[in-house]
């Protein structure tokens, strides 16, 4: 299937995603997103994950998200494992939500962290969220209160931002203040999406 009108919105850990994510949705536009489409199909994966990394990983019969970040992040093959059982559903949940925004005829968004690490997505069209990664370092902190060890870990698991910057349509540059983000989101919509819709 030809998606005409899918953007892939993606970055880094501690970009600011989920930050664009909320002003699109703000401004009407549908918002697919994969990490939502990852919590619900890790606790339904939840047998199958805990006989590959242990009970203790469980806390009230759920999946805790962040003992299992622990393992997976402080070890590749753990990662690995764990990606071969959650991106494949993760991706026909993603292509089965598109699928029906399609028919609507008007550009929507898939908010798609691991878009290029996954490399198996038929979107052409990416909005990137850049910040310089002292910034990204900064922001994980305050918001996850990691060790630097563990954010290091976690930035690393991903292609490095600048890499991604090469390979992006368009890019928002998220260095400043929550308002200037705002105008460099309105300014992307007003200027891009016009394109969008004149090419199809």
């Amino acid at each position: 299937m030809n998606f005409k009108y899918a953007i892939v919105l993606t970055g880094g850990i501690g970009s600011g995603k989920s930050t664009i994510a909320s002003f699109l949705k703000l401004y009407g536009y549908e918002v697919v997103c994969a990490d939502s489409i990852a919590h619900t199909l890790l606790n339904q994966s939840a047998k199958e994950i805990t006989e590959i990394f242990g009970n203790e990983i469980l806390e009230n019969n759920k999946i805790n998200r962040k003992k299992l970040g622990e393992i997976v992040f402080s070890n590749k093959k753990s990662k690995e494992t764990l990606e071969r059982i959650l991106h494949p559903k993760i991706k026909e949940e993603i292509l089965k939500q598109a699928k029906a925004l399609e028919s609507k005829k008007i550009p929507y968004f898939l908010d798609i962290p691991l878009f290029y690490e996954t490399n198996n997505y038929p979107f052409k069209e990416v909005l990137l969220v850049f910040v310089p990664k002292e910034i990204q370092v900064q922001r994980i902190q305050k918001r996850d209160h990691l060790e630097s060890q563990a954010i290091q870990a976690r930035i690393s698991s991903q292609i490095p931002l600048e890499e991604k910057k090469k390979l992006a349509n368009y890019i928002i540059d998220n260095s400043g203040d929550l308002e200037n983000l705002q105008k460099e989101v309105e300014k992307y919509l007003q200027d891009y999406i016009p394109k969008v819709l004149e090419e199809n």
